[in-house]
């Protein structure tokens, strides 16, 4: 596992004793926020020095600057001004990405105990801004997995071991501690590459990653309860490393449980498109694919350290691996997955939605709709980077919609920098998976590759309704492709992975919990 951060909040500068660098981070023009920001008259000056021989750092600076003062800590402060929050469109990662580069900056510069002061605007779309910057900063000090692993791994000379955050209540600390311990793990199972996360050592990972949380971690190395999963993996069961598992995590509450969350995960650990093979480089990243069973396993971690009364967290994290091979399932073939429902293949690169259809479907079992909510998470389809960039895609049933779900989780992400786009369920994108023989029930895809099929990711998510059993039942049910969040910038082979969205999940779930 990767170090965990010490994070602390504090009333004011001073009071953040074995701080060894000063991280400024504030909109232009920075002469009108240092008024606000409590600095000390000797911190002033140093500010207003550095400003006057640089107008562009004073203007709002493309890059963090080192300026030398023995009146701070560690004898240095790095100046992080962002462009002028102005508009509407302006939320708080503007602060918390400067926030972010300022502290790497920190520590390249010799710093491992930062205090970070952040000049907030009025308003309560940054009644959250605080907590956006102290988990973007944290985040800087997560190293892959098997960069950690490597024996030839040389440690940077300075890490970041402690953050402290001028105004950050000590609740909030905690609160960023906690959504930390998840979104490690969720970047570790994201990164980790074919062979180090293959099936069965992603369980592994699971089973040593959640020791002592409380959560129970159980394995399904017998996959042939979900035909859908099975079928996918048929080309990996001729390679004992790669073969599939159902990873589970359940976490308990202390005390009666009055809601519980479902989580269904996507944990394709290398895609090749199976018989319908990628082509033109599109393998390249794929292991990245099991980002959905990456980000359920990081909610329950962040859930487990949270303990929210009363919600009771299930999670199954569907692991295969989608081969190619003399055994590959292929286009045409029809199988009757868990719920009992007949799905015709389209397209075998379309292999995700049939590993969420038998997860749902055995989540479904034991639901009750007066208590439950199912969930998907996902790195579904290219489609939903083409229609929204980096945002998550959030879609929900009518009983979901009736609870208000994704409204929750949105008002949480664009507190938190997380926000999503979300959009409604269809007609047209039933009719689209709708059966077109009398011996299927349901049609897993068509021909395309999403990015070139309108409505793209919202005929998966009928798709998944159906192949499941949801259709016409009152489990709410919600869906999240975080396809285009997964990592950024968004390249999956090289982009940096973000543990989006588990903050605006956990967030959601309190307030929901509270309601």
């Amino acid at each position: 596992m990767s170090k965990r951060v010490v994070i602390e909040g504090a009333a004011e500068v001073s009071a953040a004793k074995e701080a060894d660098a000063l991280v400024i981070v504030a909109p232009a023009p920075l002469r009108v926020a240092l008024e606000g920001l409590g600095l000390s008259l000797e911190g002033k000056r140093a500010v207003e020095a550095a400003l006057a021989a640089d107008r562009a750092l004073a203007e709002g600076s493309p890059a963090p600057t080192v300026v030398a003062s023995s009146a701070a800590p560690g004898g240095r402060i790095i100046l992080a001004p962002t462009a002028p929050i102005v508009h509407d469109t302006d939320d708080c990662r503007v602060l918390s990405e400067a926030s972010a580069a300022a502290v790497s900056r920190a520590v390249q510069a010799g710093a491992s105990n930062p205090v970070l002061l952040v000049g907030v605007p009025k308003g309560a779309r940054f009644s959250r801004a605080l907590e956006a910057c102290a988990l973007a900063a944290a985040g800087t000090a997560w190293e892959p997995l098997e960069a950690r692993e490597s024996p030839s791994r040389r440690a940077p000379p300075t890490e970041l071991r402690k953050l402290t955050v001028v105004n950050l209540s000590s609740q909030a600390a905690a609160w960023v501690s906690a959504l930390e311990a998840g979104r490690m793990i969720c970047r570790d199972l994201v990164t980790g590459g074919p062979e180090r996360l293959a099936p069965l050592r992603f369980a592994a990972y699971c089973e040593e990653a959640f020791a002592g949380t409380g959560v129970k971690v159980s394995v399904q190395k017998d996959v042939s309860g979900y035909p859908l999963l099975a079928a996918v993996a048929q080309a990996s069961m001729v390679v004992e490393r790669h073969r599939p598992c159902v990873v589970s995590l359940e976490l308990v509450p202390e005390g009666p449980v009055t809601r519980t969350l479902l989580i269904a995960g996507k944990g394709v650990t290398y895609d090749t498109g199976g018989a319908d093979v990628k082509t033109d480089g599109g393998m390249a990243g794929m292991s990245r694919d099991k980002g959905g069973a990456a980000t359920a396993a990081g909610l329950v971690r962040a859930l487990a350290e949270r303990k929210v009364p009363g919600l009771r967290v299930v999670a199954l994290l569907g692991m295969v691996r989608n081969s190619i091979g003399e055994e590959s399932f292929v286009s045409d073939e029809i199988i009757t997955g868990r719920s009992g429902v007949r799905v015709r293949i389209g397209n075998t690169d379309a292999e995700g939605r049939l590993v969420l259809a038998d997860l749902l479907a055995a989540l479904k079992e034991s639901a009750d709709p007066a208590s439950s909510v199912l969930l998907s998470v996902a790195t579904l389809t290219g489609h939903v980077y083409r229609a929204f960039g980096p945002y998550v895609g959030a879609i929900e049933n009518g009983a979901a919609r009736a609870q208000g779900f994704i409204r929750t989780l949105s008002e949480a992400g664009e507190l938190l920098g997380e926000p999503l786009e979300s959009t409604v369920p269809r007609r047209e994108d039933y009719l689209f998976v709708a059966p077109k023989a009398p011996t299927e029930d349901v049609l897993s895809s068509n021909r395309l590759a999403s990015v070139d099929t309108p409505r793209g990711h919202q005929g998966p998510f009928a798709f998944i309704d159906v192949a499941a059993g949801l259709r016409g039942s009152q489990l709410p049910f919600v869906h999240l492709d975080i396809s285009g969040v997964v990592v950024t910038p968004a390249d999956w082979q090289a982009g940096r992975p973000t543990g989006s969205p588990i903050a605006s999940l956990v967030e959601a779930l309190e307030v929901r919990q509270r309601g």
